[in-house]
């Protein structure tokens, strides 16, 4: 049994939604009544999760945004993932990637402490240093491939890419529970992925604020059954005037295209 492809999986069928909502907030961003509370964070979570618990296919809070703040960011990320309806998916954008203990601790801390239902990897350290993570059999892994971010450039194009996507298709053919993260900014290259991991979850950053291109990139990213990827939308959604109606518009351009 895998916790977070049986929400998933469940969400798309119930709620025809393949929305990812990332729960980025920023002091600086947020409404005044939110910064004038005194759990800001919290309080504008909870606003968020509400407005938007009817789009939303997973939520995927970033880690970083709460680290920032310290003891009492965390405070407020373990707050905001108790909120969110048991029903819905929790991807914890971490970013984790490291070898022996050390991955084990981050593992244990993501999945067990925090109780997220998934996880972000980097792989540049290889197989030992993700396997802690996808030992946890009832979790799920989404696994750095291409980035939606300019510098993907450096490194990942032209060919990098898909050897990585070679070694998620072959971890999940062990594991059975990673997918890859793949950036809407490519959408030439995702079909090339698909391809390559045939069935798994693609998780795609850089529809908004980042100009992905949607149409091709869903066309690309479906699986055979006309599924098995997630569209994240951060900023364009929780900074939106009307984030339900951000939500809502996001999730039925996606309907028209799957």
């Amino acid at each position: 049994m895998n916790k977070f492809l049986d929400k998933i999986n469940a969400r798309i069928a119930a709620k025809k939604t393949f929305v990812c909502i990332g729960l980025d907030p920023d002091l600086d961003r947020l409404p005044k009544q939110y910064r004038a509370d005194a759990e800001p964070i919290l309080g504008f979570n909870q606003y968020i999760i509400d407005a938007t618990k009817d789009s939303a296919a997973c939520y995927k809070p970033n880690l970083a945004f709460y680290e920032m703040h310290g003891l009492r960011g965390l405070k407020a990320l373990t707050a905001t993932l108790k909120y969110i309806p048991a029903e819905i998916p929790v991807i914890l954008d971490a970013k984790r990637g490291d070898i022996g203990s050390t991955s084990r601790a981050y593992a244990k801390a993501v999945f067990e402490e925090f109780g997220a239902d998934a996880v972000t990897l980097a792989p540049y350290m290889g197989g030992d240093s993700l396997a802690p993570f996808l030992e946890y059999q009832e979790n799920y892994s989404f696994i750095l491939c291409l980035t939606s971010n300019a510098g993907a450039r450096d490194f990942q194009k032209p060919k990098l890419y898909k050897k990585v996507a070679a070694k998620i298709q072959e971890w999940h053919s062990r594991y059975g529970n990673c997918g890859a993260v793949a950036g809407a900014t490519h959408p030439e290259d995702i079909a090339s992925i698909r391809e390559i991991i045939p069935e798994a979850f693609l998780l795609i950053p850089g529809v908004g604020a980042q100009g992905g291109d949607l149409e091709h990139t869903v066309r690309a990213a479906g699986n055979k059954n006309h599924s098995g990827f997630i569209i994240n939308s951060s900023r364009g959604i929780i900074y939106a005037d009307d984030p339900a109606a951000a939500a809502a518009k996001l999730q039925q351009e996606i309907n028209k295209l799957v």
